[in-house]
Order: structure tokens, then sequence, then C-alpha cells
């Protein structure tokens, strides 16, 4: 599985605004913040809308601490998507968050 630090996907962010990141955290998980242009879809609901992921993009997954968007990210691998897993997740996410919908 391919993996990215926060600080890298940070900078990544930074150098490229148009970048996929995926939040797989619950509901009342990301209304304590989010990732600025990150998309949020839970965990659960990933198989039943992977028909909305664009698969010619590369996609950053991102939870708390990094476990469920590892099951993520290995689940959208075998299904033909690159993905990478952001290593830490949200706890070690040191850059500005924005609340969902903003």
């Amino acid at each position: 599985m391919k993996e990215i630090t926060t600080k890298q996907l940070a900078e990544k962010q930074k150098e490229d605004a148009d970048i996929s990141i995926i939040d797989v955290r619950e509901d009342e998980e990301v209304a304590n913040g989010m990732i600025p242009g990150a998309r949020h879809i839970p965990l659960g609901e990933i198989p039943h809308r992977l028909s909305e992921i664009d698969k010619d993009k590369t996609h950053y997954l991102v939870c708390r601490s990094g476990g469920r968007s590892g099951k993520a990210s290995e689940f959208m691998d075998e299904h033909g998507y690159d993905v990478i897993n952001v290593d830490g997740g949200m706890l070690e996410w040191k850059e500005d968050t924005v609340k969902k919908d903003q």
C-alpha cells in the first residue's frame, strides 16, 4: 500500500489545489473539521459510491489515524483505483481545517 505523511500531503496540496483527498471518517468526526478541499465519503459507503470516484485520478485517503483509510485504500486499489493512504491521519494533520461543506 502506498502511503504519504500529512506533511507531504500538505505540501502536495499547496502545489496542486486540485488534488483529490477523500475523508473516510464518520459524520460526527468530520463535524470537528476536515482538510480544506477534501471530500467526505464514510468508510462504509465507499463500496457503494465507487462510481462517484474518478478512476483516472490519484486519491489520497484520510481518517483519524490511518487505519480505516488504509482499509479503504486496499479496497479501492483492488478495484483499480490509484490511492495513497495518509499515514497518521487527522491526528497528525497540522494545517488548517474547515467545517464540512465550507
